[in-house]
């Protein structure tokens, strides 16, 4: 008699037996994470005779990451909660094992210091072009959310703080810092393409503004705005603006100078902004009168801490110098943010990069001056009483110099009595 066949249930449970059997063979092992990155990276990327890669490792990762290796342990630990790589789906290099931390962090930094390619930055660490995508973003998006605290407007003790600097080094008196814009430029798609986004210049830009204190550091920025804006009607679109209109901001102590009249706090700006009763821009040149002189000269240097800020950050974080290509204009405003949150972040680590950094011409080049007409008429008498107080602290300063000039304590003259009416960022 033949034997009995089995049903098609007994034969199912049969096949998920011997499957699940075949399965639990073992504990799976997870992949190995990468931690020599930066041996392997120096090793692939060390100076040859001739380079401009500096010899010294510490400074050669200062070189390739734009900050000391402290300051770059400290970004780690900001986002390693949202960059940690977990089996099976974690980001993997070529050789299949887990990015680790550090080397993502590296990933990123390398992607917006250098402004390079995906796949430039991905041959140099041995991952894909789609690798460094990812690696980017997430980083962006978590520095973004974990660095917001390097990037506010300042307390009362901060603020008196950075007015006292502005006093000592440029002679004005309650300036609370500088404003400046600059354009981001990319290549759009031709469906994308408009008028709004296209600039004086005939580029694709988005505008990044910024106020800095005495450090460079910046205090407030808003970007996303068409580069086909004027820079007067960018600042009116954005939200300082309307603080500062409301009396939200720049609405501290008021000052009352040996003249009788009272300074309210303010920031500097150029010749493309208005001049209001909180922004205080260069007087006219056909309007100079001695005592607008030397305040024209010390008002510049002020300003320029602004314009130095500017060469800075795009010379330090050079995607954002560079053409961009087709970005994501939804996605850019957080790449740019993240860049300056990455400016602060330096100036608070006290890290010193090379000289050479930061850009050499004009942080927009190419780019002409615009100049705003428009004048309010507390603004005009603010700037008249700013600069009239400027010229007679510099002649005392100068008579008490003249009289005894050991007892007194160094101040920066050099700005203070000398014309100094062309100042190139530094």
């Amino acid at each position: 008699m033949a034997p009995p066949k089995k049903s098609k249930k007994a034969k199912r449970e049969s096949k998920k037996s011997k499957k699940c059997k075949s399965m639990s063979v073992g504990p799976i092992e997870p992949r190995a994470t990468e931690s020599d990155w930066w041996d392997s990276f120096w090793q692939k990327n060390s100076p040859i005779p001739g380079s401009s890669i500096p010899t010294d490792e510490a400074e050669g990762f200062k070189f390739f990451f734009r900050v000391s290796k402290k300051t770059f342990d400290y970004i780690c630990s900001l986002v390693r909660q949202d960059l940690v790589s977990r089996p099976p789906s974690g980001l993997i290099n070529i050789e299949g094992r887990l990015l680790s931390v550090e080397k993502q962090v590296a990933i990123a930094l390398r992607r917006l210091a250098s402004g390079e390619s995906q796949v430039s930055v991905g041959a140099a660490f041995g991952v894909g072009q789609s690798t460094v995508s990812q690696v980017t973003w997430r980083f962006i998006e978590a520095v973004e959310e974990r660095a917001k605290h390097h990037l506010r407007w300042p307390d009362f003790n901060r603020m008196e703080e950075i007015k006292s600097k502005f006093e000592t080094l440029y002679g004005l008196s309650n300036c609370c810092g500088a404003i400046d814009a600059s354009h981001i430029i990319m290549t759009l798609p031709a469906v994308q393409t408009s008028d709004d986004w296209c600039d004086q210049e005939n580029n694709y830009s988005m505008f990044l503004q910024g106020v800095v204190d005495d450090e460079m550091r910046f205090l407030d920025i808003v970007t996303g705005w068409p580069g086909g804006m004027t820079v007067s009607r960018l600042l009116k679109c954005t939200g300082f603006y309307r603080n500062c209109e409301a009396g939200e901001r720049l609405n501290g102590n008021i000052r009352i100078l040996s003249e009788g009249v009272e300074i309210r706090e303010y920031v500097v700006g150029g010749v493309g902004y208005p001049l209001l009763p909180w922004l205080i821009t260069p007087c006219e040149y056909n309007d100079i009168s001695s005592s607008m002189s030397g305040f024209k000269t010390n008002h510049e240097a002020a300003r320029s801490l602004a314009v130095r800020a500017f060469s800075q950050l795009k010379g330090t974080w050079r995607i954002l110098s560079k053409v961009m290509w087709r970005p994501d204009k939804r996605k850019l405003p957080s790449i740019i943010l993240v860049c300056c949150l990455l400016h602060n972040i330096v100036i608070d680590s006290k890290d010193k990069l090379q000289p050479d950094v930061a850009l050499s011409s004009h942080h927009d080049p190419g780019y002409g001056q615009q100049c705003c007409k428009q004048v309010d008429p507390l603004g005009k008498a603010m700037r008249e009483n700013i600069a009239k107080h400027f010229c007679s602290m510099a002649k005392r300063r100068l008579h008490q110099i003249d009289q005894s000039p050991s007892s007194l304590p160094k101040l920066n003259l050099t700005v203070l009595a000398q014309p100094m009416f062309e100042l190139e960022p530094t």
